[in-house]
């Protein structure tokens, strides 16, 4: 059993046949594509694939940050004023 990571789902023909109407729906929540109802995709807005794509970065510069504070080299203060 495939698990669908959407509370919405249209089968792959359905997108074939009305691409327009699935990307309209797909602007209010993600929409999970089945082809013979295993997971093929999923379609997601574009405010959302922005989001997803700033927390990413979020956690990869947080991963540097922490990566920086324990590589034990010297740490170097500065001022608020100084920036």
């Amino acid at each position: 059993m495939h698990n669908i990571l959407a509370t919405k789902a249209v089968g792959i023909s359905e997108l074939k046949q009305n691409p327009s109407a699935i990307l309209s729906a797909a602007s209010a929540e993600p929409m999970a594509i089945l082809n013979r109802n295993k997971p093929a995709g999923y379609i997601i807005s574009p405010e959302v694939w922005e989001a997803i794509l700033s927390r990413l970065e979020d956690m990869e510069l947080t991963a540097i940050a922490h990566e920086r504070l324990n590589d034990g080299s010297e740490l170097v203060r500065v001022s608020l004023d100084d920036l």
